[in-house]
């Protein structure tokens, strides 16, 4: 539940002009519909998640949304000369941390909701995430090795066309051997989705069953969204950060291969972003 309300945010600010203009002030809604589709809200818990999330998103436009201009203004600078992964890396940390920020915002809206949850809507939200799960099956587990690998080379190449616009032969190349030595699979990506859920559900369960005060409520949800990206055990903390640097040294490689074309792309679009979010900054 906590995890939606920060990922739309991300989403909406990362994914294009379009989403941040028309997706943004929809933002209450959008999350609303997320939610419930997933919980069931009962009409008490509606009116008070409606509230809610207006309220994440008064401060997050009030408070955070111009914080996004200096990270898009140093990305276009950068993205203009070659770029080092530690640089990549420095902007990822970065999000994460208004990321972060946000959480705590949304989580200290969201726990006067949690303790509202009930049994029937816990057993709605299993389904649910059954549900997903299935979906995420068809998509990365189903097929061969290799029809497994080329629909991770479509994304990623989907997701790298967005910004620099049509790849070379090379440039092709060089991110299928990047996909195919990552260290991600789709059996430890169903594994670790897995963990998450049942973290998620475990300690909402936990929560709706104890009168543990907001702010120890609060600290329990907090903890869900950190471990949501950093595994408790040691040996998954140490594959996300390698997974984590090798997406670093990823898009460095790439970027350092583009042309003056592509890196003007680039620069275009980052500054199409600065220039939509100082729209929906006026008054």
């Amino acid at each position: 539940m906590i995890r939606q309300i920060a990922v739309i945010l991300t989403l909406l600010l990362l994914q294009g002009c379009s989403a941040i203009k028309l997706g943004y002030q929809q933002l209450p809604t959008l999350s609303y519909l997320w939610l419930d589709s997933a919980v069931s809200f009962n009409d008490a818990q509606a009116d008070r998640v409606k509230d809610s999330l207006t309220n994440v998103h008064h401060w997050h436009k009030s408070q955070e949304l111009a914080t996004y201009l200096d990270v898009l203004q140093r990305s276009s600078e950068l993205s203009q000369g070659p770029v080092q992964a530690s640089q990549v890396c420095s902007v990822w940390a970065e999000i994460q941390t208004k990321m972060d920020r946000s959480m705590r915002v949304a989580i200290a809206q969201a726990a006067p909701v949690v303790k509202m949850l009930g049994p029937r809507q816990l057993s709605h939200l299993a389904r649910h995430q059954e549900s997903k799960n299935e979906d995420w099956d068809k998509q990365w587990l189903q097929g061969s090795a290799n029809e497994r690998l080329e629909r991770r080379l479509e994304k990623t190449l989907e997701r790298y066309r967005s910004f620099y616009g049509d790849l070379s032969a090379a440039q092709i190349a060089l991110v299928k051997t990047q996909v195919s030595q990552s260290a991600w699979s789709p059996e430890w990506g169903r594994h670790d989705r897995l963990r998450r859920e049942q973290d998620l559900l475990s300690t909402l369960r936990q929560l709706t069953q104890s009168k543990a005060p907001l702010d120890q409520v609060e600290a329990a949800l907090f903890g869900v969204w950190q471990r949501w990206f950093m595994p408790p055990d040691e040996a998954g903390r140490a594959l996300v950060q390698k997974m984590t640097q090798q997406a670093c040294d990823n898009l460095a490689q790439l970027h350092n291969t583009t042309s003056p074309e592509q890196r003007l792309r680039v620069a275009r679009t980052l500054r199409a972003y600065e220039r939509d979010i100082r729209d929906l900054l006026r008054p």
